[in-house]
């Protein structure tokens, strides 16, 4: 349903968020994504022409997010790189059905609006902070006790 480059985008921004509100290099990035980095920085640079990361050149600069996380949803990142196109006319064109979208059309928007609607009332930082054996972009055991510890703590 979502393409790889918006796979790639959430996967650097979740990553970003993590580190908020410290910039990282495309490098420190790459590794953490696991993204090629030539690609990488074609979706980064996409993203900063939408206002989501900012960049630096030079000594400490690098990438980081626009917002802070708390206020940055899955909606935005997704719209930045190919917004949810929601069906609102036939999309076979049949002339009788126009804006009267048929039975399965309804339906197939709906989840649309759906997946829309999750997207957009989730930020980043619910990501991060949401309970599970998986963190994002880890695969350390370590980095999970941390994260564990700190959410017990709040």
């Amino acid at each position: 349903m979502f393409s790889q480059t918006v796979e790639y985008a959430l996967r650097a921004v979740v990553y970003l968020a993590s580190q908020a509100p410290e910039a990282r290099t495309t490098g420190q990035i790459h590794r953490a994504t696991k993204v090629e980095q030539t690609y990488l920085s074609k979706v980064l640079q996409g993203l900063a022409k939408k206002g989501i990361v900012t960049t630096r050149r030079g000594i400490g600069g690098g990438v980081a997010l626009a917002k802070s996380p708390e206020k940055l949803t899955i909606l935005d990142v997704v719209n930045a790189v190919e917004p949810i196109k929601r069906i609102k006319t036939c999309p076979l064109g049949l002339s009788g059905h126009g804006v009267r979208l048929c039975p399965l059309h309804k339906r197939m928007d709906a989840a649309l609006a759906s997946v829309e609607a999750a997207f957009r009332d989730t930020t980043l930082a619910e990501v991060l902070a949401e309970p599970s054996a998986s963190v994002p972009l880890c695969d350390n055991p370590q980095a999970l006790k941390l994260r564990q510890s700190k959410v017990s703590k709040s």
